[in-house]
């Protein structure tokens, strides 16, 4: 079918069910940034094979919210559908419950129904939705109207086979962690027969000891778990269990359903049901007895997976001097081959060249996002994405902005880098450039109390170019997972009031930017981690203080940095950093590329 004949067939359903619209999100049933294929029910939809939306469709108008990313995008796929294109990063434009509340939009009569497929919405975002439309008097359906459409040729759940991930990567055993687990459910329950539902695959992957391939980018098993005071139970296609995974879960009395059975096991549960209702969609809350009590909490397993043991953080570290290895050799080949005897190179051919670098890591597994190689204009995209068939050529002048990750079993890695290319360095590039370095510096030097919130120091990575009249709109810095989602929470740093304390253990980015719509974008990223603070002769003895290690090994570009801004202690930090780089990336490398990391790496002076 034709997009426009499968919005006419969703009308008839529609009309059937008694809808006057229906709402497909660009989600799927486990909360997941990255998804597998078989739940791209927006993209089916639409025709719009974008990363994020949502499609709106009524008896007389389909439409498309998306952001400013992917305005250029769904402009060109969306021709010739029908539906119009809603840019929601636009000040004027209307969210979709406040556009369905217009009194234009929905035709009125004895009960309005906007139809939501529960497995695609969160409890929370479900219950928001339902609660602003009931504002209006439009009433909220519970109905999956794609599944009935999309048949023929609509990809599988991914069948591939699911592994054990060894504690000794891991630092702890799943009997530890399921322990640690029921005394905190049995805490809150009082003493009641109670049941945690778990659908976050992060989660699961975690708690489990588990991980796969079902996901790009990130090394999850589609699946559910509940877990019980005297059981586990994972719901997961028999397919994807070989008979070393089998062992492995009769070894730790894990028990094993098919992946729907979690609806009727659910149905069956008596006491109380803890669930997070951020991460755990409708459907499953839908299937909770009556009878029950239902606890609305956040996961205590997202909690605890974010503060990694001394075994992740050792292998964190382990996994950045292989990272820091591939991008020494990457920059060394851009620099001396990439354009050597009149070759030309693209921004895809850059991302493929540190995939060759990567994959040659010890314990490497795959990258951890999608590459962001930015060239000039291109880097002021803040999420850009080249393709083979849509990419720059990249010529040895300019700005190259690289953003990019690995998934080791050690670890996972992001780190983006700014560096020019070659040309004369104009004046503007190399104040932005130092005003994001020094954010960064600053940020990666901070001293804080315990109970300190990433909001609280945001404006430590955004004071020089705040001063300058420059600030960006991301975040400063993301939560990243162990061998798992390189974006992960409950920790952060950005403007936002995240009630969520740092905590030692806690790995974050530090990732300032600033972005010149049409010249270049400048960001510098690494990850740091949450450590006691050294005492001070100051500090009493109640105080406890806490502090950031920086985990990334990798050099900057000095080239780019206007030395006359830069401070006595900027520059100290910077060198011991470098000295730091050499010492634990070398060791990787062979006597050309050390000669390189090392004139790379040689000390700044005022």
């Amino acid at each position: 079918m034709s997009v426009r004949e499968r919005i006419n067939a969703l009308r008839e359903l529609m009309q059937a069910e008694g809808i006057a619209a229906y709402v497909v999100p660009g989600n799927d049933p486990h909360a997941s940034e990255y998804m597998a294929s078989h739940w791209y029910e927006m993209q089916w939809i639409s025709g719009f094979n974008g990363e994020s939306g949502t499609v709106v469709v009524t008896m007389d108008r389909a439409l498309l919210w998306t952001d400013s990313r992917y305005y250029l995008q769904a402009g060109i796929e969306l021709e010739g559908s029908g539906i119009e294109l809603m840019r929601e990063s636009d000040v004027d434009c209307p969210s979709i419950a406040e556009w369905l509340k217009t009194p234009s939009v929905l035709l009125k009569g004895k009960e309005i129904l906007v139809g939501l497929n529960p497995e695609m919405w969160s409890v929370d975002a479900f219950a928001a939705m339902q609660k602003e439309l009931a504002e209006a008097g439009i009433g909220v359906k519970s109905v999956d109207l794609i599944k009935p459409l999309w048949t023929e040729d609509r990809p599988a759940i991914p069948q591939d086979k699911f592994y054990p991930y060894s504690a000794d990567f891991a630092g702890e055993t799943v009997e530890s962690k399921l322990s640690r687990m029921r005394q905190i459910l049995a805490c809150k329950s009082q003493g009641n027969k109670y049941a945690l539902i778990i659908s976050a695959l992060d989660e699961i992957a975690w708690l489990l000891n588990i991980r796969g391939n079902d996901v790009e980018y990130n090394p999850v098993v589609i699946s559910y778990v509940v877990l019980e005071a005297d059981q586990c139970t994972l719901f997961v296609d028999a397919n994807k269990i070989d008979s070393a995974a089998q062992n492995y879960l009769d070894f730790n009395n894990i028990s094993m359903q098919p992946y729907e059975a979690v609806f009727d096991y659910i149905r069956g549960l008596e006491g109380t049901v803890f669930y997070d209702g951020a991460r755990v969609n409708e459907a499953l809350y839908e299937a909770i007895p009556a009878a029950c009590r239902k606890i609305n909490t956040k996961s205590p397993i997202l909690i605890d997976k974010a503060k990694k043991n001394a075994v992740e953080l050792e292998g964190e570290r382990i996994a950045m001097r292989q990272d820091g290895a591939a991008l020494t050799r990457f920059f060394k080949w851009l620099e001396e081959e990439a354009f050597a005897d009149g070759k030309t190179q693209t921004e895809w051919d850059l991302m493929e060249k540190l995939h060759e670098f990567r994959a040659m890591g010890e314990n490497f597994v795959e990258e951890s996002f999608g590459t962001i190689a930015g060239y000039q204009g291109n880097g002021a995209i803040v999420h850009y994405a080249a393709t083979k068939e849509n990419c720059a050529e990249v010529k040895p002048e300019g700005m190259l902005l690289l953003d990019s990750g690995g998934q080791y079993l050690d670890g996972t890695t992001d780190i983006t880098r700014t560096v020019w290319l070659g040309g004369r360095i104009p004046q503007q590039a190399k104040l932005d450039y130092t005003y994001v370095l020094k954010g960064h510096i600053a940020l990666a030097r901070a001293r804080f109390p315990r109970g300190t919130r990433g909001n609280q120091l945001d404006a430590l990575a955004k004071q020089y170019m705040w001063e300058a009249g420059i600030t960006f709109g991301h975040g400063t810095g993301h939560g990243v997972g162990h061998f798992l989602g390189c974006h992960e929470g409950p920790q952060n740093v950005r403007t936002d009031n995240n009630p969520t304390a740092l905590e030692a253990g806690h790995i974050i980015s530090d990732e300032p930017g600033i972005y010149r719509t049409g010249k270049w974008g400048i960001r510098t990223e690494n990850l740091i981690t949450v450590i006691p603070a050294k005492q001070t002769k100051a500090t009493t003895t109640e105080d406890e203080w806490l502090a950031f290690e920086t985990l990334t090994l990798c050099f900057y570009d000095t080239s780019l940095i206007e030395m006359s801004l830069m401070t006595e202690d900027e520059i100290d930090w910077l060198n011991a950093y470098h000295v730091r780089v050499y010492k634990e990336v070398a060791p990787l490398l062979n006597d050309e590329e050390k000669s390189y990391l090392a004139y790379k790496c040689q000390a700044l002076e005022l």
